[in-house]
Parts: C-alpha cells; structure tokens; sequence
C-alpha cells in the first residue's frame, strides 16, 4: 500500500538521509538511508514489497531483514499519526 504523509509533516533530504517535522508537535524523525529509500518508494506509490526490494538493491541486505525494516517503519509511522 501506497504511503501518504499527512499536511502537517514536512520532509526534507539531508546528506545522511530524511528529517520529517511533525508541525502539530515540533516533534522531528530523522530517517537514516534506509529509512530514505522505503519512504521514497512508498511515496512513489509502490507497495512495502517495491520497497523492500528497492532496499536489495540499494544495500546489502537479507530479505527477511529488509521486510522486518519496512513494516517496523511503516508501522511506527501510521501508529505515530504522520502517516496514512
């Protein structure tokens, strides 16, 4: 499924990967490279298994790993209210 931020996050890239504002709270995420990836991917409008095989590509890494990665990310950002 598809990742949408909600109007009161902001993004921004950095060079050691994604800062995300949560306006209501002030509260910043920083997602390291990996964290960078599935967002983008899942922004993109590909689903958790386009982004963890973006993460295969991207880095060494084993699948089960990459898909633990991914739903864990997913989860705590839909649990966190900045995604839907």
């Amino acid at each position: 499924m598809a990742l949408r931020f909600g109007t009161d996050v902001s993004t921004a890239e950095t060079d050691y990967g994604t800062v995300l504002l949560d306006e209501r709270s002030g509260t910043y995420w920083e997602l390291n490279p990996t964290g960078t990836v599935v967002i983008k991917t899942l922004l993109e409008g590909g689903d958790e298994a386009a982004a963890v095989a973006a993460l295969l590509d991207e880095f060494d890494i084993d699948r089960e790993q990459a898909a633990q990665d991914v739903a864990t990310l997913v989860s705590d950002l839909r649990a966190s209210g900045l995604a839907a």
